[in-house]
């Protein structure tokens, strides 16, 4: 502020003003603003003065006064464009948009090279959804100060919005080329990487935006996003914890930090997590959603669904907690409401994938299979799925005449999956093609046994030419599989020679009825807490007059501590180097217990009679209320009557042995 020279003003009053002005300028606002206003009192019609008192109205958030002034000063001289744009910036404050658009194009109109008032004009036309006028207005601001690094900022927002992700990053950088310490710039650069999922350039990004400004909380709280994404949960606690630190009443923050917290397991403090977002903000219904997925791990299905309920109360159109309150459905077997639930989610967001898969596994557990398989292949769109892996070669699901052409079926999802769906590669070799078979460095070996003129590929190896190729777990649609046609001739594995004898010698003459247990799988499978028991609960069979071996190859530290004190059971995972070892184990047994592992698919495709344990609600292959699999004849299933009653399992199983025995 300057003081101009004005006839008006006497010795005295430049006096004041000068002492107004430096009070003004030391941030004395109120002891400005007095002095102002006499100044006023005796020039009633000084614009300097009122634009003065009024900028005072502003920075003190009194804006609706600070926008009175201003119409006073303008009434005295309508030609002020700063003014103007002063007052734009109130109204577009006060969200009187309309009001602020008029102002700006007046400053504008007197000052057609006022970059500041096109910026801010853009800022307003952005508030209100009118996002191509916005980047317009601030392409203008640009085009007369090439050197404004907010309005390039400003204009990436808009193109953020405009889903034009690839122009906000040109804007970014522009920002950052003129302003190099621009924190705000690499934020938002940051965040369209993440869109882009360019996740390590994002984290870089945010990493140098901290640099500049180490008190932004979002910045930590989209790092946090970025670092889950990227599958470092621990760092991403760390980011979302100073987040918080920050801003304490963070509810996303802690909502997303209930989020990494459960991929790591920890389900309880997620859960805590989850209700101090809902305390901070209660119209949250993200975070009832999200706290809905941690209590249905917990098998707290009833609270669950209190959740998903709020969440859609809260935002009817949230096809997410639709599809997730349709797997509380389902896991309490009411079939027709998730059903509907999942055709809900799909017709808010017809290209919602987990609806789509949600859906898929429903109708595969039903004996719908026609309609599963085709759903099914939604599973390379969600993003829990590994992507669709790209070939030179043409996708084959079964359409085309394969006669003489060479095909490539290739490994996706768990060794168990592989096990149960390598039995078509039969089927593909009788329509005349040679066939490819991608497998696991695990199956190789068991693989080999297959019989026919495959030739085998190690996973990770170079794959060589083919005319198609085929997702191993896109064969059961290929062929049109309906629980009637599946192909079940058993054995289609076989044992190898030499493990065979090898196994034979490691465990000597029988002299009672081999069982082999298997009571766990892999940890990191994502249903395993459902699929999974502690041995101690299996050890209750161990009394009975049978010769036990452990068929698994990992066991998990609590199981070997009680194996270690116990003498009924053998193991051998010292010796099981691959799945053919565990073939001619499983070939010495009578029988095999397993729950719903790999090894229980390995057993069924031997021919070897195997019992599987279900949960109440088993994966989609197992299908409902029945003993026995059309996939693996040699099959008896043992299922839940209720959630999470491994004990009642038990009881039976032990029943039966012992009539096995007789």
């Amino acid at each position: 502020m300057k003081l101009k020279k004005n006839k008006e003003l006497s010795p005295k009053h430049i006096k004041m003003m000068q002492d107004a002005i430096a009070l003004h300028q030391s941030g004395q606002f109120d002891a400005a603003e007095v002095q102002y206003k006499k100044l006023l009192q005796i020039l009633p019609r000084n614009i300097d003065l009122l634009n003065d008192l009024a900028i005072i109205s502003f920075q003190k958030g009194q804006l609706e006064e600070g926008i009175q002034i201003t119409g006073r000063s303008l009434q005295i001289n309508p030609n002020q464009p700063q003014v103007l744009n002063n007052r734009g910036n109130a109204l577009k404050e006060l969200g009187r948009f309309e009001e602020a658009l008029v102002s700006y194009d007046r400053a504008i109109a007197l000052k057609s090279d006022y970059a500041y008032a096109y910026s801010n004009r853009g800022l307003a036309l952005k508030k209100m959804g009118r996002l191509e006028e916005a980047v317009t207005s601030f392409q203008y601001a640009i085009s007369v100060n090439s050197n404004y690094p907010e309005a390039y900022y400003n204009c990436g927002l808009v193109f953020e919005d405009l889903k034009r992700p690839n122009e906000a990053l040109v804007n970014y950088d522009c920002a950052i080329a003129i302003k190099p310490d621009y924190a705000l710039a690499y934020s938002g650069r940051g965040n369209v990487l993440q869109d882009l999922k360019r996740l390590d350039e994002a984290l870089a990004s945010y990493n140098v935006a901290i640099s500049h400004d180490m008190h932004d909380p979002e910045v930590y709280y989209n790092r946090g996003l970025a670092l889950q994404g990227l599958k470092r949960f621990d760092e991403a606690l760390a980011s979302y914890d100073y987040a918080i630190s920050l801003k304490s009443d963070y509810a996303e923050a802690y909502s997303n930090r209930g989020n990494a917290l459960q991929e790591l397991k920890r389900i309880e403090e997620a859960v805590v997590n989850y209700d101090q977002a809902i305390s901070f903000k209660p119209d949250y219904a993200e975070a009832y959603s999200n706290r809905g997925n941690a209590l249905q791990e917990l098998k707290r299905f009833e609270e669950a669904l209190i959740d998903y309920n709020c969440s859609i109360a809260l935002k009817p159109d949230y096809a997410e907690a639709y599809s997730n309150r349709g797997k509380v459905l389902q896991e309490l077997k009411l079939f027709d409401g998730a059903i509907q639930d999942y055709d809900t989610a799909i017709s808010i967001n017809p290209t919602f994938a987990d609806a789509f898969w949600n859906k898929s596994i429903l109708k595969i557990l039903l004996g719908e299979y026609l309609e599963g398989w085709i759903l099914y292949e939604w599973r390379w769109k969600c993003d829990a799925s590994k992507p669709l892996r790209h070939f030179l070669s043409t996708l084959w699901l079964g359409e085309e005449n394969i006669e003489g052409k060479t095909i490539l079926i290739y490994t996706e999802q768990g060794l168990g999956d592989v096990i149960q769906f390598i039995r078509y590669a039969k089927l593909v070799e009788q329509l005349g093609a040679s066939v490819i078979l991608e497998l696991p460095s695990a199956l190789i070996r068991i693989g080999s046994t297959l019989g026919g003129q495959y030739r085998l590929i190690e996973m990770g190896k170079p794959l060589p030419e083919s005319d198609y190729h085929c997702p191993i777990m896109s064969l059961p649609l290929a062929f049109k599989t309906t629980v009637e046609t599946i192909p079940n001739e058993l054995p289609y594995l076989h044992v190898d020679f030499l493990k065979k004898h090898e196994w034979q010698k490691k465990l000597s003459d029988k002299t009672r009825t081999r069982v082999g247990l298997v009571w766990s799988g892999s940890s990191a499978h994502k249903n395993d807490h459902n699929r999974s028991m502690p041995f101690e609960i299996f050890s209750t069979l161990l009394n009975l007059p049978i010769e036990f071996h452990c068929l698994q190859k990992e066991i998990r530290a609590p199981d070997e501590i009680l194996i270690s004190c116990n003498d009924k059971i053998t193991t051998h995972s010292e010796f099981m180097s691959d799945f053919s070892d565990t073939a001619a184990l499983i070939n010495e047994m009578d029988l095999v217990i397993s729950v719903d592992t790999s090894v229980a698919h390995l057993a069924g495709a031997l021919g070897k009679d195997v019992w599987i344990l279900l949960p109440y609600v088993p994966d989609y292959r197992w299908m409902l209320d029945r003993h026995d699999s059309p996939w693996y004849p040699t099959a008896k299933l043992f299922r839940q009557s209720s959630q999470g009653d491994w004990d009642g399992v038990i009881r039976k199983i032990r029943d039966e042995l012992i009539s096995y025995l007789n």
